[in-house]
């Protein structure tokens, strides 16, 4: 088992290496020459700026059985594929009975604001947030 970060916007970063310590399992960070990191306990992936580039290397490096840290429903869902387990930033293990209405979610949302619509974003992070994507995360693992 490894852990994947699409470390894109991803503020669990540091919450996930420091648990792949703990279990002494390997951790990977992708990201692309805008976001470049570098975590003592991960190694780095850089990939060249693009769509999607980050996500096209993380789907290529998975296995099944492998952990997938992300926010993006696409990814997820081409994890899920690969026999992966992808988790949200908020703990959410996606499913293959989830998947789909997470999808359909966002396809909507996208159809408002290509309309001009507006939605509201995401609220401030809260250390709870941060608490259940560690508990989910120590889950998965155990």
């Amino acid at each position: 088992m490894k852990i994947f970060i699409d470390a894109d916007g991803c503020p669990v970063v540091d919450i996930t290496v420091s648990v792949a310590k703990k279990h002494s399992l390997p951790c990977y960070i992708i990201c692309d020459t805008a976001h470049e990191f570098s975590k003592d306990g991960a190694e780095t992936v850089v990939v060249e700026k693009g769509a999607d580039s980050v996500d096209f290397k993380l789907v290529n490096l998975v296995t099944a059985g492998d952990i997938v840290v992300t926010q993006d429903y696409g990814l997820a869902a081409m994890c899920l594929a690969r026999k992966a387990v992808p988790i949200s930033q908020n703990g959410l293990v996606f499913t293959d009975k989830n998947i789909d209405e997470l999808l359909f979610s966002r396809y909507v949302s996208k159809k408002i604001r290509n309309a001009g619509g507006r939605l509201k974003g995401p609220s401030k992070r809260t250390p709870e947030q941060d608490e259940r994507f560690l508990q989910a995360l120590e889950g998965l693992i155990n």
